[in-house]
This record gives structure tokens, C-alpha cells and sequence, in this order.
């Protein structure tokens, strides 16, 4: 099944290859059927996963080359965005659907090779394989904003998009040749169950975060976006806003907090510091923005600030809030793009705020969605921005209220700077530049649809989502498996066996003595205990208190022989 989901876009390249330029019908009719059976095989994969196991399911494995292990699967969090990967690829299609009129058989080939190499990256189980993945989409960008862009500095923008992600990935190559040399392997399941210690985390969490940081992007690294979105096509712009990225978020759960657990944790303060930062100077960037794509790309870097900190909470509440929010960013971002950098620009040919006033008078329909997008992006109730913001800062403010406090203005600024271009291009008197202008048309109109119905449906049922990652999430931050331990102020005959992490809900204090149960709590993946209690202290991390939910360790006694 996931061999189908990185071969069909391929085959869809190759059957485009074959055909006449001049056949434009045809070749966008070849690219959207293959986009939309990739998003059903995606479908298929999503109903038969089984979301009540850790394991990597539905694993593929190719080792006919002698000199390297070809290895995939997925779990809840990979699948989740797989299905928002295959999702957004169809709707990009269709969202330069009459625009682009050169080389277009070569920007869809470019389009679905772009799906092959995203889906490759969230199935991939090596980190080799990850780093060539996470960097493979740099030269298609980078020709689609050259080719197919429509600004005027659109030559730099794709240097600056090419040099900063490359460059930030250097150190990332540099973190896993050196985990190469220390443990002589790059499989994902190798690395979790090896030990690797707290000064070496640190140096690789640092060569990894700045390669996430680049992608998210956050404070200083973010300045490539505004640019990039700015002078690429639309199609352009919903792929890196749809999904691309969402490779921090993938990378993130991935890497950091699945093999640096202890470097992770230790770093979370610098981490969270640098997503307030980030938070509040794009948004008073975006307050001050006359370029519509500009003002949606900063709004797009304050959204990813808040999953950031999500993904530093160091809670399950934090990690799922930052999930969700990726998820609804990946739905409402492409739709206002859609909306200023497709509806109104290809009816004004510009993108200045000043310029743009009165447009309810002719375009009434498309001022509609425009602000149903705008409410769901400003995180209002019943939205999935609004469940995804809620529980990233509940999750942060368990760690710190502080920087949860800070944190919670980005619902404030969000508010400002959506109201803002929304009330100054929709409302007003008609301005005087623009001629009689049509509303939304058939196509526009279902594209748009398309992505407000999952936006409200996940806001309203969230546990569509939340059920695939749960058991995913927990793995990561709680430790099922652990090595027979002893007590030391147990007998020597008596060994406590440990079966399974459960979680229960608590309404009421429980008797741990009558229960046989110790509350504990752990952090990483690659912990494990031994009969030496001693290291206790250094293998237990800090105990998260759930508001509703506990973790409890079920132990069974019995006398040994």
C-alpha cells in the first residue's frame, strides 16, 4: 500500500511525459485523477490502520542493493500527515488550473513528483533517508518560483528559499553521520533502543534544531518565506503552506523527542523562548504588511510559533494541540491563499492592500468565504485552529504559565491582523482603481468548500484525528517498556514485574497501596530500568500532572523460586 502511494505519482509523471504539450485538457485531466487515487489509496491506508498499536504498520522493506537498506511504514502521526500531504496535492492542482499556460505539462510532472518526495518523507524509517527526503523538494521549488512565479524579485526569492534551507540542513547531515559513526546504523528502531548520553544529545539536538528551525521557520531563519510566498505561483504557495511546512512538526516528534529525549527536555526553555519571539515580532509584522501573500506568510509563522510550542510542552495535551494546529494551519493557509493570490489577484492583477477596497460590492459570495476563512484562521470556536491553539498552550502552560501567557497573545494578534485585511479589502467604499469585478466562479467556489468542510468537521469531532496519534503521541512521551525492576525497599524474593503503561481517568484519589500501583512518569523512548535502583533519579523524568488523566504502571508480585 505504501509502495502505491510513491510509485502512482510517478506513474502519472511518466504517462504525462508521453503526451503533447498542446493537450492541456488531457494533461491536467491525468495529473488531478492521479492526485485524487493517491488521496484514496491514503484513505484506504487511514481505515485499516490500527490505532491501538506503537508499532510501525503496513512496513515495506527493500534490500536487493548491497550497500543499503531500503526500509518504510508508518504510524498515527506519519499517517496523519500523509493524509494532509495526498489531501492538498489535488487541491493545488486545481488552484492554477487556468493559470499556468507554459511548460504546463512540466509544472504538473513537477507537482506530482513534489507528492512522491513529501509522502517519501513521513514514510521513510532511516534518517538517511529522511535528510534526502527532507532536502529533495529544494530543486523543484526552486524551479517552480523561477518558472512559474509571478513576482518581480522572484530570482531571489527562490536563492534565498534554496540557500537558507540548504544551508540550515547542513548541520542535520553533519548530526547523523555522526550518529553513523557512534552506533554504526541509521534505522529508526536501532537508534530508539540505544543509549546515547546527555553531552551527545545536546550537540545533536543543536544540529538538528537548526535545520527544523529553518523549515518551521522561526526567529532569525523565517525571512525566506515571506519571499518565497510572495513570487511563487499558487500552486506553489498551498504546497509550502499546506505541507511543507509541516516537515518541522514531522521532524520534530521524529527526531528530537523520539532519539534526544534528555537534550530535548533540557532545551525545552531555549526553544519555547524562541517561539515567543518569533510569535510576537511576526505578528506585528504581519499588522504592518500592504502585500496580501506577505501578511497570510507572516500569519503563517506566528501559527507555527504556537505548534512549536506545543512540541515543546513536554505533555500529550501540548504534543496532540500542536498536531491539530499543523493540520488546521495546512487547511486555512492554502484557502487564503487561494483567496488573495488566486481570486483577487487574478481579477485586479494586484496585491497591494491600498489598492484593494469595496470588493462585497461585486464579489459578495467570495467575501463570504473569505471571512468564514479569516474566523477559522483568527482560531474562533467549533474551528480546528481554535481546538489546535487551546491545547498547545493548555500543554505549555502545565510546563510554563509564563510562557503561556505570552503565548496566548497570539489569539489577540490573530484577531488584529485578520480583521484587518479582511475589513480593509472586503469593505469601504469601491476603490476606484479596480474595474467591475465577478464574483467566484464554479471551480473557486467547490475549492474552496473542499477546505472548509474538514476545517469545521475536525474542530467539532477532533477525535477523527486525535484517535490515529494517540497511541502514537503517548509512545513518545511515556515509556511502555521497561526491564523486570526491584524496589530497594522490597525483600529480595520480591520482584514486581511491570505489564503495561494504562491510562484511566481519576475521579477520585486512588489507594496506590491497595492497588499495587507507583505513579510514574517518563520521558523518552529509549529509557529503560534496571535491578539498580541508584539510577533511579537519573532515569526518571519530571512527573506531568494531567488535569484529567493519570499514568499508572501496573505491577504484579510474585515470589521467585
Amino acid at each position: 500500500m505504501l509502495r502505491l502511494l510513491l510509485i502512482i505519482p510517478m506513474i502519472g509523471s511518466l504517462l504525462l511525459i508521453s503526451i503533447n504539450e498542446n493537450k492541456k485538457s488531457l494533461l491536467k485531466n491525468i495529473a488531478l485523477i492521479t492526485s485524487l487515487i493517491n488521496l484514496l489509496i491514503s484513505i484506504i491506508l487511514w481505515i485499516e490502520f490500527d490505532s491501538n498499536t506503537i508499532e510501525y504498520q503496513f512496513i515495506n522493506e527493500f534490500d536487493k542493493l548491497s550497500f543499503y537498506h531500503f526500509n518504510i511504514g508508518v504510524d498515527g502521526i506519519s499517517l496523519t500527515f500523509i493524509l494532509i500531504t495526498t489531501f492538498i496535492t489535488p487541491i493545488a492542482l486545481l488552484s492554477n488550473h487556468t493559470s499556468i499556460t507554459n511548460n504546463l505539462k512540466y509544472f504538473l510532472i513537477s507537482i506530482l513528483i513534489l507528492e512522491t518526495l513529501q509522502i517519501g518523507l513521513f514514510v521513510v524509517l532511516d534518517l538517511i533517508l529522511f535528510y534526502i527526503f527532507f532536502e529533495s523538494i529544494l530543486p523543484i521549488f526552486f524551479l517552480l518560483i523561477i518558472l512559474y512565479g509571478s513576482g518581480q524579485n522572484k530570482v531571489r526569492s527562490a536563492n534565498l528559499l534554496f540557500l537558507y534551507t540548504f544551508a540550515g540542513s547542513l548541520p542535520m547531515l553533519l548530526a547523523i553521520l555522526l550518529i553513523y559513526s557512534y552506533l554504526g546504523s541509521t534505522d529508526f528502531t536501532i537508534i530508539s533502543l540505544s543509549e546515547i548520553s546527555l553531552e551527545y544529545q545536546k550537540i545533536l539536538f543543536f544540529c538538528f534544531f537548526i535545520a527544523l528551525a529553518v523549515k518551521t521557520p522561526l526567529w532569525p531563519f523565517y525571512m525566506w518565506l515571506p519571499r518565497a510566498h510572495s513570487d511563487a505561483n499558487l500552486a506553489g504557495s498551498v504546497i509550502l503552506a499546506g505541507t511543507v511546512l509541516k516537515f518541522a512538526t514531522y521532524g520534530t516528534l521524529r527526531v528530537l523527542i523520539n532519539f534526544l529525549p534528555d537534550a530535548t527536555n533540557y532545551f525545552c526553555p531555549f526553544v519555547q523562548t524562541i517561539a515567543i519571539i518569533t510569535l510576537i515580532y511576526a505578528s506585528l509584522a504581519t499588522i504592518v504588511q500592504e502585500d496580501t501573500k506577505k501578511l497570510i506568510a507572516y500569519s503563517s509563522i506566528c501559527h507555527m510559533a504556537v505548534v512549536t510550542l506545543g512540541l515543546f510542552s513536554n505533555a500529550i495535551i501540548g504534543f496532540e494541540g500542536a498536531i491539530l494546529l499543523a493540520i488546521a494551519h495546512g487547511l486555512v493557509s492554502p484557502a487564503l491563499f487561494i483567496i488573495v493570490g488566486g481570486i483577487i489577484y487574478d481579477r485586479t492583477h494586484t496585491r497591494l492592500i491600498p489598492y484593494l477596497r469595496g470588493l462585497v460590492t461585486y464579489m459578495p459570495l467570495s467575501s463570504v468565504l473569505f471571512f468564514i476563512f479569516i474566523l477559522a484562521n483568527s482560531g474562533v470556536p467549533l474551528s480546528l485552529n481554535f481546538l489546535g491553539e487551546q491545547l498547545s498552550l493548555i500543554g505549555i502552560w502545565q510546563r510554563n504559565p509564563f510562557i503561556a501567557s505570552l503565548g496566548a497573545t497570539s489569539i489577540v494578534f490573530s484577531a488584529i491582523y485578520s480583521i484587518f485585511i479582511f475589513n480593509r479589502i472586503s469593505f469601504g467604499t469601491y476603490s476606484p482603481y479596480l474595474p467591475i469585478l465577478k464574483d467566484i466562479n464554479r471551480r473557486e467556489f467547490f475549492l474552496l468548500l473542499s477546505l472548509i468542510i474538514p476545517t469545521f468537521i475536525l474542530g467539532i469531532f477532533p477525535n477523527i484525528i486525535l484517535d490515529t496519534i494517540h497511541t502514537s503521541i503517548t509512545q513518545l512521551l511515556y515509556n511502555n517498556f521497561f526491564n523486570p525492576i526491584s524496589f530497594k525497599n522490597m525483600e529480595n524474593h520480591q520482584i514486581f514485574l511491570v505489564f503495561n503503561a494504562t491510562m484511566i481517568n481519576l475521579k477520585k484519589k486512588m489507594n496506590y497501596e491497595k492497588n499495587n500501583c507507583k505513579d510514574i512518569v517518563v520521558f523518552g523512548t529509549n529509557l529503560g530500568f534496571t535491578t539498580n535502583f541508584d539510577f533511579y533519579s537519573k532515569q526518571i523524568r519530571e512527573i506531568i500532572e494531567l488535569s484529567h488523566f493519570q499514568f499508572y504502571l501496573p505491577l504484579e508480585n510474585y515470589t521467585q523460586n
